[in-house]
């Protein structure tokens, strides 16, 4: 009896550790002091060691123009776009979203369900780059090892068109 409940237990404490991990994700979008005013498109994705995209997070642009066209100045975010942006059909499903007022924005993600579900263990960064008619462009990236071994929250902070961002790591 006792053969038998050790590998049913490791077992289900394995299952347990492999999806129990989770990132969150909060993103400052700060209020700028200038004439005319736009929402920046953001893209937010998890970038492999060698720069290429693993797994795109969110898009946020102009969803609601009619005839799609919001999308045409995603490639504004120049970064997300040559990496992923140009090769999809927009709007993608459980990635696309409205541009996000001033704020800050809350998002979760975990490792049961896509895209973590598919990330093999390693080094990795989070992205977030924002561009915004008549204003600039900046990108951020907070580099982390996935799955995480600790809970742990990893901050950047963008100088223009990104305020805080707090990546939060739970194993």
């Amino acid at each position: 009896m006792r053969k038998l409940l050790l590998p049913a237990l490791l077992a289900g404490l394995i299952a347990r550790t492999a999806h129990a991990a989770d990132i969150g994700l909060n993103i400052e979008v700060p209020r700028l002091d200038v004439a005319e005013y736009h929402r920046p498109y953001v893209a937010i994705w998890i970038e492999n060691p060698d720069q290429s995209v693993a797994a795109d997070l969110a898009v946020w642009y102009d969803v609601a123009k009619k005839n799609n066209e919001g999308a045409e100045w995603l490639k504004d975010m120049r970064q997300w776009w040559r990496r992923s942006g140009r090769n999809q059909q927009f709007p993608v499903d459980g990635v696309s979203g409205a541009t996000k007022p001033v704020g800050k924005h809350a998002l979760s993600f975990d490792a049961a369900s896509k895209p973590l579900s598919t990330l093999k263990p390693g080094q990795y960064a989070v992205v977030v780059e924002a561009a915004r008619e008549v204003g600039g462009r900046e990108l951020l990236r907070i580099p982390f090892q996935w799955p995480p071994q600790k809970a742990e929250q990893l901050t950047a902070r963008g100088e223009h068109e990104l305020g805080a961002i707090a990546l939060d790591l739970k194993p």
